[in-house]
């Protein structure tokens, strides 16, 4: 299953393995089952605290699918799943955890999951393409380690399409909880415990609230806020990082080729290196919380927060970037993860052998279509205009697509389906005025972005498409508000260009700063 070169590095990962551990496998006739078995004698043959042992044959279980416990124990992990891909990081660190490897999660966190009353039955439904899947696998695989009342399996939605359908799952993550819908979408441990423990969430706002002011308070973990944060710490200036999400919308994005002086890597790995260089300068992190308004108080700017705290700052840098543009029309949201998308990466795989549309003629559009023709029956990219905007190398990598095809010069009227899953798309000739029906399974949606700066709403001027109005020394037009990257009005939304945007927002509040003080 894993050549001599992953299972060195497999091996240099296990050697860190505390306790053994014991890997349960309930196998079945199928291929899956077979390549399942190999990947765990792999995994055995390179560290002599790893036993592979057989369920009994009248377990009743998903099969096929393997559990993972520190030997003589319980555990409630399970992945009815081949766990490579993105996956295979979750796999190395299950085992480790449960061999009693510790977290880095903050020990508050630990022990709030480890104080959790009740029984909690998880079942998460990935697919193995899915960059956003790791972190909710990981979480709910530490919160089993932690607490024996806590059990998760976790399911590739590919392996088992028959439970997939009956569940009408069409999007990934998806989170089940005792039999019924916990959540879908990328979610992290603070996340988690704050949905099954409302105390939690007072007792961090409280915390927050009790922070002394900092010097500047980047709100934004993306490449434009985790460079204002290296920059204003390496001034000395006590920094503070808010953010919803570490990485950013970086983290949305599989593959990154044009990032000079590193050939390619993908969203995840990036953004994890932005953090890793931002912890580094020892800048006051606070993550999965949300700026929900900003006013002048005291001298000081303060930040209200979605969680019920706030914080104080001399100097502020905005940088939440920009999320998914939406069309707007009736049935985007009642079927959205039911058929409406916006990442074919995490849940294309959801789709495979089915006919689905793809809306928008950019990069993104035309890259989604190509994807998924990979596995969908049919993909129809449907273009507003006349002619794409995507790149000539895409459009004709596209065009070439057998399975593929564009319809031009419409209007998407409205998202149908049965009231349960997506059924099609509505839209207008723009030639004709004639309405028409396209039956399909899927609506990946690839039109754009929109800045998140509804919070900053009159505090800074925006302009008309709400992005922040920034000078060359990224002010705004509130004194001591600095802003960078993708909500801005920064003309190009590219990675490299939010680095730089995130420094000169950063120098900029340095000057202001010194300057108020002398």
């Amino acid at each position: 299953m894993l050549d001599a070169s992953a299972l060195q590095q497999v091996k240099s990962y296990l050697d860190r393995l505390v306790n053994p551990i014991t890997l349960t496998f309930a196998g079945d006739a199928s291929e899956a089952s077979e390549q399942i078995r190999s990947l765990l004698s792999d995994l055995a043959s390179v560290s002599k605290l790893i036993t592979v042992a057989d369920a009994p044959a009248d377990l009743q279980v998903r099969r096929p699918s393997f559990t993972i416990s520190r030997t003589g124990e319980n555990m409630g992990i399970r992945f009815a799943a081949l766990p490579m891909g993105h996956e295979f990081s979750s796999l190395i660190l299950a085992l480790l955890q449960a061999s009693g490897y510790p977290s880095k999660s903050a020990p508050d966190l630990l022990n709030r999951v480890r104080g959790l009353q009740g029984d909690y039955d998880f079942v998460v439904y990935m697919s193995l393409s899915c960059h956003n899947c790791p972190d909710v696998v990981q979480a709910l695989n530490l919160m089993a380690v932690l607490n024996p009342n806590v059990r998760v399996t976790t399911v590739d939605g590919a392996l088992f399409q028959d439970e997939v359908k009956e569940r009408r799952i069409m999007a990934v993550p998806t989170v089940f909880l005792n039999g019924k819908e916990f959540m879908a979408g990328r979610h992290e441990l603070g996340e988690i415990v704050a949905k099954l423990d409302e105390g939690f969430v007072k007792e961090q706002a409280a915390k927050l609230s009790a922070k002394a002011p900092f010097d500047v308070l980047v709100v934004g973990a993306g490449p434009a806020g985790a460079t204002a944060a290296i920059y204003a710490a390496r001034k000395g200036l006590r920094t503070g990082l808010l953010c919803e999400r570490p990485g950013g919308q970086v983290n949305e994005t599989s593959s990154i080729e044009n990032f000079t002086s590193i050939l390619s890597t993908d969203g995840v790995a990036l953004g994890g290196r932005f953090m890793e260089h931002v912890n580094h300068y020892g800048v006051d992190v606070m993550a999965l919380e949300r700026a929900v308004k900003v006013e002048r108080q005291d001298g000081f700017w303060q930040i209200e927060l979605a969680s019920g705290g706030h914080l104080q700052t001399k100097a502020m840098i905005a940088a939440t970037g920009a999320r998914w543009r939406q069309l707007g029309v009736p049935g985007e949201k009642e079927y959205q993860g039911k058929g409406v998308a916006y990442c074919p990466h995490c849940d294309g795989p959801l789709f495979k052998g089915k006919d689905v549309v793809v809306v928008g003629g950019g990069n993104s559009g035309v890259e989604a279509a190509i994807d998924l023709a990979a596995i969908c029956r049919t993909v129809t990219l449907l273009q507003r205009g006349g002619q794409l905007t995507a790149d000539e190398v895409l459009v004709k990598k596209l065009l070439a697509t057998t399975n593929a095809k564009v319809i031009y010069n419409m209007t998407v009227e409205s998202l149908e389906g049965n009231g349960q899953l997506l059924t099609g798309v509505r839209y207008k000739d723009k030639a004709t005025g004639e309405f028409k029906i396209l039956p399909a399974s899927g609506c990946f949606i690839q039109i754009g972005l929109v800045p998140n700066t509804d919070w900053l709403k009159g505090t800074v001027a925006l302009n008309d498409w709400n992005e922040i109005i920034i000078n060359d020394h990224g002010a705004t037009s509130a004194e001591g508000i600095f802003a960078g990257g993708d909500c801005t009005t920064s003309p190009y939304k590219q990675v490299v260009i939010a680095l730089g945007g995130g420094a000169t927002a950063a120098l900029g509040a340095f000057d202001w700063l010194i300057r108020q003080q002398g």
